[in-house]
């Protein structure tokens, strides 16, 4: 131990300066008075040593420092020991910190009275935060949608809020605040706009099927219980004819609706099959043969086509899609209007379907969401014309189901232009 060899040290001077008493008398101590000043000044030097080490603690200790080696050993241990584990904690820090940062959802963290600690990326994109600059600013400050205000002077938040985001735009956040660590506060918000439209889109949904088949379904009814309720007499053969043919055309009519249904959700919900040759030369022929019967000569139809042109994909499908663009045209186009169907290959190698029409075009506001189900220009004339609201919306995703786009271009009173535009890869 330190003290004990110490201890020796000045007990050898002693043992000396006793021994050397008898011959020089008081000189002995002298002896023992110089042993003791020059452990001393060994221990001041030493001392002087460890004090500059201090300036500098990541440097090893002094060697042989005499007593101090066995402090300075243990105290540069447990140095060490203390940087592993701030670097481990350090370490774990960024590792949170970087986990935060990778989260789908905004994370902000805040003290008791709101004031910003700190927010991942997706927070900053959500709320319109900035840091440095917004730390120790109170967020109440920063977001002030009145529902997220009230939101946030709640005394406790059992379930999450849908607010606005001020961040810009019509995004739409669920938020919720969680009480952690005593005095602290976390935010955690979510983009859910996407959500809100697919529900808002099913809703729509719901409600325009249930418009298109209730007019059907009335006049069926109507016309059932007429029947139902006149004696057999009171009517004409041409009546009761003429009944008839209106009940099968509402039911013909409903059973086009809930075939396009059935024939959308097999495309939204079935997996695309491996691409094969398809012979678009022949499709093409086939619809412009079902376009001239349906026109009865009311129309004049023009067809460009390239006959050694095909595409890799499914020929049901891409038949659908061709016949549905064909079909709108005579249908929307007045008698004596041209419609012009080309198939050809583009300079780039790319290869594109058009029809091209002379009727009665289409307003620029309209034009985002025809291929919407159910979206109808003009109510009255589609249901006049037998369409069921759903044509474009089936050939668009035909179309992305090949990597294809449905380009639309029109002008009111100047006729319009559907075009399947597929790129280079699925030309066969």
């Amino acid at each position: 131990m330190v003290w004990i060899r110490n201890l020796i040290v000045v007990l050898l001077w002693a043992g000396l300066a006793a021994l050397t008493r008898p011959i020089t008398g008081s000189f002995g101590w002298a002896v023992f008075s110089f042993g003791l000043g020059t452990l001393l000044v060994w221990h001041i030097w030493q001392l002087s040593r460890v004090t500059r080490w201090t300036n500098d603690l990541q440097r090893p200790p002094p060697p042989s420092a005499g007593s101090w080696d066995e402090a300075l050993a243990r105290i540069y241990r447990h140095l060490r020991n203390q940087e592993r584990q701030l670097a481990m904690l350090e370490g774990n820090v960024q590792g949170f910190f970087a986990a935060a940062q990778a989260l789908p959802d905004g994370l902000v963290t805040l003290d008791k009275e709101f004031h910003i600690d700190w927010c991942n990326r997706i927070a900053r994109q959500h709320l319109g935060l900035r840091l440095p600059a917004d730390r120790g600013q109170s967020l109440l400050n920063l977001v002030r949608a009145p529902e997220f205000v009230n939101y946030a002077r709640q005394e406790d938040w059992p379930a999450p809020r849908l607010v606005r985001s001020p961040g810009g735009g019509d995004r739409l956040l669920m938020v919720q605040l969680i009480s952690y660590n005593k005095h602290q506060r976390m935010l955690l918000t979510r983009d859910v706009t996407q959500i809100e439209r697919l529900e808002t889109t099913r809703r729509d949904f719901v409600a325009n099927v249930s418009h298109e088949l209730r007019t059907p379904l009335t006049v069926l009814s109507g016309f059932l219980e007429t029947l139902r309720d006149m004696p057999t007499e009171a009517l004409s053969d041409e009546q009761r004819e003429q009944y008839m043919k209106l009940m099968l055309d509402q039911a013909q009519r409903m059973q086009a609706i809930v075939a396009d249904l059935l024939t959308l959700s097999t495309l939204e919900s079935s997996p695309t099959t491996d691409p094969q040759p398809v012979n678009m030369p022949a499709l093409i022929e086939t619809a412009l043969s079902q376009a001239r019967a349906l026109s009865g000569g009311r129309h004049e139809i023009v067809g460009e086509i390239d006959e050694g042109l095909d595409v890799l994909g499914t020929g049901t499908e891409l038949a659908s899609a061709i016949s549905n663009l064909l079909i709108n045209a005579v249908r929307y186009t007045p008698e004596g209007g041209h419609i012009t169907v080309r198939w050809r290959r583009e300079a780039d190698g790319d290869a594109r379907y058009s029809v091209k029409d002379t009727g009665i075009g289409i307003a620029s506001h309209h034009l985002p969401r025809l291929t919407e189900r159910f979206y109808r220009v003009d109510r009255s004339r589609s249901r006049e014309s037998g369409g069921t609201g759903l044509g474009l919306a089936i050939t668009k995703h035909i179309a992305m189901r090949h990597d294809a786009e449905l380009e639309i271009a029109s002008e009111l009173g100047q006729g319009s232009t559907f075009a399947l535009h597929f790129p280079d890869s699925r030309v066969a």
